[in-house]
């Protein structure tokens, strides 16, 4: 009970919402760059040298003008996990299973090469860093193979180690996330493998939130001590994020009607979404800060944005940013200086640059409450 109160302390049910009218905010443009010509690297500065009104020039080849860009000519950017000096971050392609070092004014770097089937919607769909990172450097991922969905560990220079292997694999619904929660257990959300009954199996791990410990055995704390299963009812989740407090966790889903965003409660089916988008944008990454979140928009390309309440419930209009800047949004992560790096999937049917598929680094939107601890 003591991992519980921890990881969603304040979520013993789901907050009161409602869906106002609202306008879409101007469109947020990018700030200007260095003159062509100006600068190193396959990136910007890193939002260093901004000048707010000045046009960016277009992309030419890998290179991009845009300072907020810090690497490009990737290849559907999926999942993020920023490192803990937050001016780094490892970010992974989807298809590939390619896992990269990038950092401003730097080339990225190969960490780790995965074999991946990315055919059916999965691929190399989730990261999160080892609790001990600074000491071990182990980094885990969620993957599909031809066999499973499972969550594996890497090291740098070394092949994948399974984790936690056997959730189910089917035609479509493979994606996963990863996030961790206060204790250092992971949280793993899984899709329904194109199965909507599974979601509902207590006897399959598809269209869960899991909780594991990072050997993969159910986490000390969990509603049912033999069970990695803290909640149920999921389709083809997005991403799974925490308020640096921990007070709130939120999962991103993309359901066969609508997308939708669930605040989790440990230990219960995941039932009434906290907000929906009838239109399905398609919801992937998020960041929570302890006032707002933030939900990368596929589709929709753009970032959502839901202002929070003292009490972890939406309040306000929302506003959608960056619509239309950078195309395709997907993989997010939130550095500890409130700085939300993000990745594209521009080439999954996007319109994408000669630069796409990038990373690039968002600073805190009207406000932000600070970033992962």
């Amino acid at each position: 009970m003591v991992a519980l109160a921890l990881l969603v302390s304040g979520c013993a049910s789901f907050p009161e919402v409602r869906q106002a009218d609202w306008t879409e905010q101007p469109r947020l443009q990018p700030q200007g760059g260095p003159p062509p010509g100006g600068g190193g690297g396959s990136g910007g500065g890193g939002g260093q040298q901004q000048r707010p009104n000045t046009p960016v020039p277009p992309p030419d080849g890998c290179k991009d003008f845009d300072p907020a860009v810090v690497a490009t000519c990737l290849d559907q950017v999926a999942a993020i996990a920023v490192l803990p000096d937050g001016q780094s971050a490892l970010a992974a392609e989807r298809v590939s299973g390619r896992i990269f070092k990038v950092q401003p004014g730097q080339a990225p770097v190969e960490f780790a090469r995965i074999p991946v089937d990315g055919a059916t919607g999965g691929g190399l769909t989730g990261l999160a860093l080892s609790p001990s990172y600074v000491e071990d450097g182990l980094v885990f991922a969620y993957i599909t193979t031809g066999a499973d969905n499972r969550v594996v560990r890497i090291a740098k220079g070394d092949g994948p180690k399974p984790v936690l292997t056997g959730i189910p694999r089917g035609p479509r619904n493979n994606g996963g996330a990863l996030a961790k929660d206060r204790t250092g257990a992971l949280l793993v959300a899984t899709g329904n493998a194109g199965n909507g009954n599974s979601a509902n199996d207590p006897a399959s791990l598809a269209g869960k939130v899991l909780r594991i410990t990072t050997s993969g055995k159910p986490a000390e704390g969990n509603p049912t001590a033999s069970s990695a299963v803290i909640a149920n009812g999921l389709t083809s989740p997005g991403g799974i994020c925490s308020t640096s407090d921990h007070r709130s966790t939120w999962v991103t889903d993309r359901t066969d009607k609508q997308d939708v965003v669930y605040k989790l409660a440990m230990g219960k089916p995941l039932g009434t979404p906290a907000w929906t988008w009838p239109d399905r944008p398609g919801v992937a990454g998020c960041a929570a800060y302890t006032d707002r979140l933030s939900v990368a928009l596929t589709a929709g390309a753009g970032m959502f944005n839901l202002a929070l309440s003292n009490t972890g419930a939406f309040t306000g209009r929302p506003e959608t940013t960056l619509k239309g800047v950078y195309g395709q949004l997907g993989g997010v992560d939130l550095a500890p200086d409130g700085n939300s790096w993000v990745g594209t999937l521009n080439k999954a049917g996007g319109k994408p640059v000669s630069s796409d598929d990038r990373v690039f680094v968002l600073p805190p939107q009207g406000g932000g409450g600070g970033g992962n601890d």
